[in-house]
């Protein structure tokens, strides 16, 4: 999946569609944008069922706002008046708005939407500036239709990565020049981006960068802003987590005794989430909690609304030493360790907190600034992304429950677009896919929104078809679907592309060069130490070869039964992965794909399990390393050029698909539909 995410409730971005009217994408949009100022209808608290993730909530949020009147890009200009009478009270003469909320996540709350509240703008990615008399919104290319759509005509496009546009910190640096003072909400911006930014704000003859701790938006959003989620927190037992917390605990304070540190913060609600083995559902399809949590070399604290806990997760908790504070005293006690912390650095050594380099500016405030403060990259984090022999095992087993649920998918949707000449639109199809899903034991919901997309909406790669304003699904186009689930084994993130009828020749050689891609870097064996950076070309030599190439990454790290994007590791090109080899136990997408705009688009990925190989020589007594794929599910036969195929290639899909037969034995007995297309699809080469 690529890093599609947005709101729960967010507009179309299938802007770029020839097969959608304009005026319903606006209508869409705008409905959807509507109802973010709005609070929402209570809903009975879920169990620790499946229904956390229930089909029937994700239908309520789509048909809550049916009208068919076209309604243009919402109207900011009261918002933006509101807020920039609050920016003059506070001597604020430029305010920044970022996506992120506290915990730096890379989806939200839908009360945490500053930014598509004050903007307009529903896409996952971007940031607003506003001065007293312009307003400025960023973001890259994966939105620009999107965004000129949603923006009214209050609000500058700054479209990143193109030549001679500036970025939002250089727009909001110019902007600043003759003394003028930046404000921005210090819980939403990491320390290092402050810093740089008010070094660049002091360098064009501004004032520099303000923490202002009101949140502006806040106030003016008032009693409509969306209540903070406070869904029931559950325990993911030892069956599934494979460590217990007092065990991960003890790592950690290894950690804190090697850094010499006093306290390590945790801010990253999947941290928090996995090392005290709870789950939640405070944010659409991450199964997390609104949390903080302070671990010292013998204490462990848990900040949260108690009222959210069963007596089960309190005994748990109570059993792995772990206090039980309000969300709220976070901050509190943070300043109380600040106090001790300059109290001890009088007579000795400056007393170090750690926290992650993506907590919040207003932690490091909080926690005595600079001097008593480590920024790192968390070691919670490097534990989580290597997951543990109980954890891998869940992985495979549950991406083999999936891969039966896509196999039967296909071949009812195939079915229904050939055989039954049905009219299916791409949210009615994804709709079946969830249900076959859900059929299937252990599922909890969906890691992500499916990505349903038919001929020209492939193309765009962060397409997101919305309810009454999608495609119908054209059978004699290429179909692409990127989906995944969440079950309490394991998260699960899986495309194919398809076609229905008769492919071009142009359309099975792009399809077959992403193959051959995916085949490069499954089989790839490499040193440990290698970094996903390093990697990354073997995915996209063969597109290279005639031109061709795709502009997002290749691989990302996923959760166990958390979140789909998961870091420090992945395969590409961003600087981070260089840093942070691949070490066996990491569980990644290989995801190559090529988009060819107005047409199709086509990616193929699979989620892959990093481990240790064998090999004649082991140079630099170093162990090798490489892949185990534990996706399930076929290539589209339809769409292979066997002429462009090697040998190799063509053993390594005959025993890729002699796995799938052999994992889906007894998943389709007695349907002989989905029995026949997989025969067919597997058929050997």
């Amino acid at each position: 999946m690529r890093n599609l995410w947005s709101l729960p409730s967010s507009c179309l971005t299938a802007v770029a569609s020839s097969s959608v009217p304009r005026s319903a994408i606006r209508s869409q949009a705008a409905r959807t944008l509507f109802s973010l100022t709005k609070a929402p209808t209570p809903s009975p608290l879920p169990p620790r069922s499946t229904r956390a993730f229930s089909l029937t909530s994700r239908l309520f949020q789509h048909l809550k706002a049916t009208s068919d009147e076209e309604i243009m890009a919402v109207n900011t200009t009261d918002r933006l008046a509101a807020l920039r009478s609050l920016m003059k009270e506070r001597s604020v003469d430029i305010y920044v708005v970022p996506s992120e909320d506290s915990h730096a996540s890379e989806y939200i709350a839908e009360c945490d939407a500053r930014r598509t509240f004050i903007s307009g703008f529903s896409g996952s990615a971007g940031t607003a500036v506003v001065t007293l008399d312009k307003a400025a919104l960023a973001t890259d290319g994966r939105y620009f239709n999107q965004a000129s759509i949603q923006l009214d005509e209050n609000w500058q496009l700054l479209k990143t990565g193109l030549q001679d546009v500036p970025t939002w910190q250089e727009w909001t640096a110019d902007e600043s020049a003759g003394g003028k003072t930046v404000g921005i909400d210090p819980t939403l911006i990491s320390p290092a981006v402050a810093d740089k930014l008010n070094g660049d704000i002091r360098k064009h003859g501004g004032a520099g960068l303000k923490a202002v701790t009101e949140n502006l938006v806040d106030l003016v959003w008032g009693d409509s802003r969306p209540p903070r989620p406070s869904e029931p927190v559950f325990l993911l037992g030892a069956k599934y987590a494979g460590k217990g917390t007092t065990e991960k605990l003890t790592e950690l304070r290894k950690e804190l005794e090697k850094k010499k540190a006093a306290a390590f913060v945790v801010s990253m609600l999947d941290e928090i989430a996995w090392l005290f083995n709870l789950r939640g559902n405070d944010i659409t399809y991450n199964p997390v909690f609104f949390s903080y949590a302070i671990v010292t070399k013998d204490s462990a604290t848990l900040y949260v609304d108690e009222s959210k806990l069963t007596d089960e997760v309190k005994q748990y908790l109570a059993e792995n030493d772990t206090d039980i504070k309000p969300y709220t005293d976070l901050f509190k006690d943070t300043e109380v360790l600040a106090n001790a912390a300059k109290t001890t650095s009088e007579s000795d050594k400056p007393t170090k907190y750690l926290v992650s380099n993506k907590a919040s500016w207003a932690l490091k405030l909080a926690l005595g600034g600079e001097k008593h403060v480590d920024e790192v990259r968390s070691p919670i984090g490097d534990a989580k992304a290597i997951k543990n022999e109980t954890e891998l095992e869940g992985m495979r087993k549950c991406h083999i429950r999936d891969g039966a649920a896509l196999i039967k998918y296909f071949a009812w949707l195939e079915d229904q677009l050939i055989n039954k000449k049905a009219e299916l639109d791409e949210v009615e199809a994804a709709d079946q896919l969830e249900k076959f899903r859900s059929e299937q034991s252990d599922f909890v919901g969906l890691s992500f929104d499916t990505i349903s997309s038919t001929g020209p909406n492939g193309a765009i790669i962060h397409y997101k078809p919305e309810r009454g304003a999608c495609s119908v699904i054209d059978a004699n186009a290429i179909y692409l679907c990127d989906s995944g689930a969440q079950f309490y084994d394991g998260t699960t993130d899986v495309t194919r592309t398809l076609h229905f009828g008769q492919p071009t020749a142009a359309e099975k050689k792009s399809y077959t060069l992403v193959l051959k891609g995916n085949i490069a870097l499954d089989t790839a064996v490499f040193p440990k130490g290698t970094s996903g950076f390093a990697l990354d070309a073997l995915a996209r030599q063969f597109l290279w070869k005639c031109g061709l190439d795709y502009r997002h990454g290749t691989g990302h790290g996923v959760g166990s039964f958390l979140n789909v994007h998961e870091g420090p590791i992945g395969i590409g090109t961003r600087k981070a992965y260089i840093d942070v080899p691949l070490a066996p136990g990491n569980v990644l997408s290989i995801e190559p794909g090529y988009y060819e705009d107005g047409n199709y688009g086509i990616r193929i990925e699979n989620l892959a399990i990093v481990r240790e190989v064998k090999t004649e020589h082991q140079f630099g007594d170093k162990p090798y390393l490489g892949f185990e794929h534990v996706t399930m599910v076929p290539y589209c036969r339809k769409l292979i050029d066997e002429s462009l195929l090697t040998q190799e290639e063509k053993d390594w899909l005959n025993k890729s698909n002699e796995e799938i037969r052999k994992n889906m034995a007894g998943y389709f007995d007695g349907d002989q539909l989905t029995t026949e297309w997989l025969l067919r699809e597997t058929s050997p080469f």
